[in-house]
């Protein structure tokens, strides 16, 4: 059978899509520099050619936020090399408005698109799991969820649509040509989220609106470099400012269903003691 490439395997997103498809029956390859089933780096392209091995689909992302001139042309070099070994079909991760100008990821958009081959990009709002697995769980167990976002609301998006998502594109004709804007079903405030945390594990959870130059300072402070610490905190101003609560039909398009509530991701991600 033919074998599915996941780069970023044992990640948010990765490690789910690999669920997927293995109880579909689908051979699956896990990549990434630490773990997985083989070793991958995408400043080491030495590690590409064994991972590609063989593979005729590749779930693709760029891992860094800390995207320079040399990491924004990693991606197209990737697809390039990876056409060249005979895949015949890319999902890329993608984010919302990575075809703007100056966006870090629209140099992988545009390989994606111009590689001859079978694509799809998949454009994921702010992840719940976020919460539960990145950068805002430290907050959540401390109880205090600073973050430079006021009262604006946003669409957060569950990890396991956007893997279900992924792992129908990687699969399926249909999804060939398509960009999937991934979002939840509502937008709601980090204070609401928050409370709703808060309800479920039985704490008291707040969000706390903090002033934008103090989060970056904040970030710098923990060793984050000062545009990467700017990027991110332009991200959550925007949503303080409105711009984050348009919702997508791309979970429905993609998988013929709504996405799950943000509801549902908290009562299961509190019923397994994530938060503890």
């Amino acid at each position: 059978m033919k074998t599915i490439l996941i780069l970023g395997g044992t990640g948010k997103t990765g490690r789910r899509i690999a669920r997927h498809l293995q109880a579909a029956g689908r051979p699956v390859r896990t990549a990434s520099r630490t773990s997985g089933d083989i070793p991958f780096d995408l400043d080491d392209p030495t590690t590409w050619a064994p991972a590609l091995d063989g593979v005729t689909a590749a779930y693709v992302l760029e891992p860094s936020l800390q995207m320079s001139t040399d990491r924004q042309a990693r991606i197209p070099r990737f697809v390039t090399k990876a056409v060249a070994a005979g895949i015949r079909r890319l999902v890329l991760l993608s984010a919302p408005r990575a075809d703007d100008d100056g966006h870090p990821l629209k140099a992988a958009e545009q390989a994606v698109r111009g590689s001859g081959i079978d694509w799809t990009i998949l454009r994921p709002d702010w992840f719940s799991q976020n919460f539960s697995e990145g950068f805002w769980l430290p907050g959540v167990r401390g109880g205090v969820l600073s973050l430079p976002t006021g009262d604006g609301r946003t669409p957060f998006v569950d990890a396991e649509d956007i893997a279900e998502v992924a792992a129908a594109a990687l699969t399926e004709d249909r999804h060939s040509g398509r960009v999937y804007q991934l979002t939840g079903p509502r937008a709601i405030s980090f204070g609401e989220a928050a409370d709703l945390i808060g309800k479920a594990t039985g704490r008291t959870i707040r969000h706390v609106d903090v002033a934008p130059e103090v989060f970056v300072e904040r970030w710098v402070a923990e060793g984050i470099p000062p545009h990467v610490a700017r990027l991110l905190t332009d991200l959550f101003v925007a949503i303080r400012d409105g711009q984050g609560t348009a919702l997508s039909d791309g979970v429905e398009r993609a998988l013929g269903r709504p996405p799950r509530p943000f509801e549902d991701y908290v009562a299961k991600t509190a019923a397994a003691g994530h938060w503890n």
